[in-house]
C-alpha cells in the first residue's frame, strides 16, 4: 500500500481572510478529490491522509464527510481547541468517526511559541491517547525545544513532525535545526514527515533538499520517516509526480515500502481495505 500521508483540500468560500492570499495564484482556488485522484493514480499512490488547514471544527467535519465519500482518503487529521474545558468531550465525539486518525493544532500560527508546553493541554492529550489518536506537529524550527518538552511529558502520545519542522533550506541553515531534531528523534514515539521541503527550498534548487531529507532519514530511520506531498501547497514549488520521484531517489529502494506506505499505515492506524 502506497500512502501520501499529508495532503489538503479546501474551498475558498470557507476561508475568507485566511491563507492562501490571491497573490499565491497557483493555490488560490478550490481543491477537491477530483483534482488529486489523477495525480495519485499516475504516481502509484493507493491512498492519502487528509490534513486540516483551518483551525475550526467545521473544516474537520467537512473533511470527514469527504472521507466517507472517497475511499482513497484513508484517514483524516482534524482540529479542535485542545485547551478548552470540554476538549476531551469533543475529542471523544470526533473519534467516533472511523477515519479520524489524529489532531493538529496550527502551532506555527500561534503567537506564543511555547503554547505547546502548557499543562492545560494534559486533559486533551489524555483523551487523544485514550481514543488512539495521533498528534501532528505543525512547527517551525523555533518550536522544536517546546515540542521536546511536550513530547517528553507525553510518552504515550504518537507525534509526527510535519514537513521536517520547515528547516530554512533557502538560507542554507541546518546546524541548530539538526541538533533540535536529533533530540526529538531520540524519543521513540516521535516520527517525521518527508514533506514540504521543496517549498522551504523555494522550488528553485531541488538539489538543496537532499541533505535535509537525508538528515531526516538518518535521524528517524526508515521506520519513523513518513512520505507526504503537502499538495496542493506543493504547487508553489513543483509538481506532484516530480516530488514523488525526487523522494524515491533519496530514500534507498529497500526502504520504499516503509517510508511510502507501511509507516503511515502503522502510525495512523490506517485500514488497508477502507472503502
Amino acid at each position: 500500500m502506497r500512502i501520501d500521508a499529508h495532503q489538503h483540500f479546501w474551498r475558498l468560500a470557507d476561508r475568507a481572510g485566511q491563507w492562501p492570499p490571491p497573490a499565491l495564484a497557483a493555490i488560490h482556488r478550490d481543491f477537491g478529490p477530483e483534482d488529486l485522484e489523477p495525480l495519485l493514480a499516475a504516481s502509484g499512490m493507493d491512498g492519502t491522509v487528509l490534513v486540516q488547514s483551518l483551525p475550526c471544527e467545521a473544516d474537520t467535519l467537512w473533511m470527514l464527510e469527504l472521507a466517507e465519500r472517497h475511499a482513497f482518503i484513508r484517514g483524516v487529521v482534524g482540529w479542535c481547541d485542545l485547551k478548552v474545558e470540554d476538549a476531551p468531550a469533543t475529542i471523544e465525539r470526533l473519534s467516533r468517526h472511523r477515519k479520524l486518525k489524529g489532531l493538529r493544532p496550527m502551532l506555527q500560527d500561534i503567537a506564543d511559541d511555547r503554547w505547546i508546553e502548557d499543562p492545560g493541554l494534559d486533559p486533551a492529550v489524555a483523551a487523544m491517547i485514550a481514543h488512539d489518536l495521533a498528534f501532528d506537529a505543525l512547527v517551525l524550527p523555533r518550536h522544536l525545544e517546546p515540542l521536546l518538552v511536550f513530547a517528553t511529558r507525553h510518552p504515550g502520545l504518537r507525534v509526527v513532525i510535519d514537513h521536517g519542522a520547515k528547516p530554512r533550506i533557502a538560507e542554507g541553515r541546518m546546524s541548530t535545526w539538526r541538533q533540535d531534531m536529533t533530540r526529538l528523534a531520540s524519543l521513540p514515539q516521535v516520527h517525521c514527515k518527508l514533506s514540504g521541503l521543496l517549498t522551504e527550498a523555494g522550488g528553485h534548487d531541488p538539489v538543496a533538499v537532499r541533505p535535509y531529507a537525508e538528515t531526516l532519514l538518518d535521524l528517524f530511520g526508515p521506520e519513523r520517516l513518513i512520505f507526504g506531498s503537502d499538495w496542493p501547497v506543493l504547487r508553489l514549488a513543483g509538481q506532484y509526480d516530480a516530488w514523488v520521484e525526487q523522494c524515491r531517489a533519496i530514500v534507498p529502494a529497500e526502504h520504499h515500502d516503509a517510508v511510502f506506505g507501511a509507516n503511515a499505515a502503522r502510525f495512523y492506524r490506517l485500514d488497508a481495505t477502507a472503502s
